[in-house]
């Protein structure tokens, strides 16, 4: 069975599942390999509970099927089911000739991805990336989600290691994109920062063999604007408008396409950002309060004006698109429970994320403030160094009470208090509740640092 045959089914039978306890009758179920499983050994069960066809890469499993066939159903076999998978959703995907925007970054990539849904959203039916399905089996599972009523896709790509990046866009073809930064993180898949800017670039090399593709960029981003191909148009945003100015006005404002930039500055970030842009047709500025908190914020807002006003998004619609928009999932939110103000961003952690979360919290005008900060995971050889250097950042600010979760920061030679994990946090809160403060509760998603909210 060719890609064409299997699309041909797919339009017959529209579900595909990758899980054996979820089958609905007539689906496609795809058996996918992982370091803990192995679907091939799933996939008569998951004919038994109701798929109609079962794609696997065991030739075993295909062999001892065929010789026992479940009346009714079918089992192709494969070289690689998850190559399969990929290639479907591509097929899937070149069914529609609708603009694809592809984000990805180190930093800031699921925010900007959600600014940049809602702001396409006041003009067209969007399908975008749910949640942080962004690796190679979320991105084939978004682009499936492609129906006839959307207009526009928004889909986000994430990468731990060389090459990641490269496959993401040979499945979803996008048309045009954004990079939101890149800095020090998955370190231990990645190597190094110039092997993550490397693979973050994957998606402007793309782009480049791409007629009539766009690119939208921070001009501020040396990193960016250095890797950025030459034969791509190029639409800019910046808080600094001799930036804007230097990267030179035909790439910015050519004739095809007139005053495509964006300048941006912050108004105040009390602590919600507030901001003002301009750009497109007009010089005229829109202030825009936010529910985000950090002035790291400001360029994942940018961008989604620029994405906007390249769509032709009235400019009045995309500041009350992002001002109605509210962060979730453990990003940039500030809770207040009663008892404490929380800024929860517990996702994720690497280095550039935390010493901005860090420098934006230092620079808030409240009191006391407590920070609570768990381990950044994947820094390979870097990792004890990565995390001396946080320790040191803090020492350069006035927070009344730091508490360190994990083993890395606790072979950290530092006062703060530490914590072998998220248990032993939560037990001396039992013990001794928090109360009346600012607590900034950061770290990677496997420090589970989201369990605290609960419980401040």
């Amino acid at each position: 069975m060719n890609i064409q045959e299997l699309y041909a089914f797919y339009k017959l039978h529209p579900v595909v599942t990758t899980d054996s306890r979820d089958c609905p009758e007539g689906s496609i179920f795809i058996a996918l390999k992982g370091e803990s499983f192995d679907g091939n050994k799933f996939a008569v069960q998951a004919l038994e509970k109701g798929s109609a066809l079962a794609v696997v890469d065991d030739e075993q499993v295909y062999n001892e099927f065929m010789a026992q066939p479940l009346e009714g159903k079918r089992m192709v076999l494969v070289p690689d089911s998850l190559q399969a998978f990929k290639d479907l959703a591509r097929e899937h995907r070149r069914q529609f000739n609708i603009p694809i925007v592809g984000i990805t970054g180190t930093n800031g990539k699921t925010t900007t991805k959600e600014l940049v849904r809602t702001v396409l959203a006041q003009k067209f039916n969007v399908m975008a990336t749910e949640g942080n399905f962004n690796n190679d089996v979320g991105v084939p599972k978004t682009l499936l989600r492609l129906s006839p009523e959307h207009e526009i896709a928004v889909v986000e790509m994430g990468a731990s290691h060389p090459g990641d990046i490269k496959t993401l866009v040979e499945t979803a073809e996008p048309t045009c994109g954004l990079i939101t930064n890149v800095g020090k993180a998955h370190l231990q898949g990645f190597g190094s920062l110039e092997g993550v800017i490397k693979t973050k670039g994957e998606l402007y090399d793309n782009l480049a063999t791409r007629d009539g593709s766009v690119v939208f960029v921070n001009a501020d981003n040396d990193h960016l604007m250095g890797i950025l191909p030459s034969n791509v148009h190029a639409l800019c945003y910046s808080s600094s408008p001799s930036k804007i100015e230097g990267v030179g006005g035909s790439m910015i404002k050519g004739d095809s396409c007139p005053n495509q930039f964006v300048l941006g500055e912050i108004v105040a970030c009390d602590p919600f950002l507030r901001l003002r842009w301009r750009g497109g047709e007009s010089d005229e500025w829109h202030e825009v309060a936010t529910h985000l908190i950090g002035s790291y914020n400001l360029d994942n807002v940018l961008a989604a004006v620029t994405v906007g006003l390249h769509f032709g998004v009235d400019p009045s619609a995309i500041s009350a698109a992002i001002a109605g928009y509210v962060p979730s999932n453990n990003r940039s939110q500030l809770t207040e429970t009663g008892r404490n103000h929380l800024i929860v961003d517990a996702y994720n952690a690497n280095p550039t994320s935390m010493a901005a979360a860090i420098d934006n919290f230092s620079l808030m005008q409240v009191s006391p403030k407590m920070a609570i900060l768990g381990d950044m995971r994947e820094l390979g050889e870097s990792s004890h160094q990565e995390h001396v250097a946080v320790v040191e950042k803090l020492k350069q600010c006035s927070f009344d009470e730091v508490w360190l979760v994990g083993s890395v920061f606790e072979a950290v030679d530092c006062d703060y208090r530490k914590f072998a994990d998220v248990e032993a946090v939560k037990a001396a809160i039992t013990a001794q509740p928090v109360n009346g403060r600012y607590i900034l509760i950061k770290g990677s998603n496997g420090i589970r640092l989201f369990q605290l909210p609960e419980l401040l």
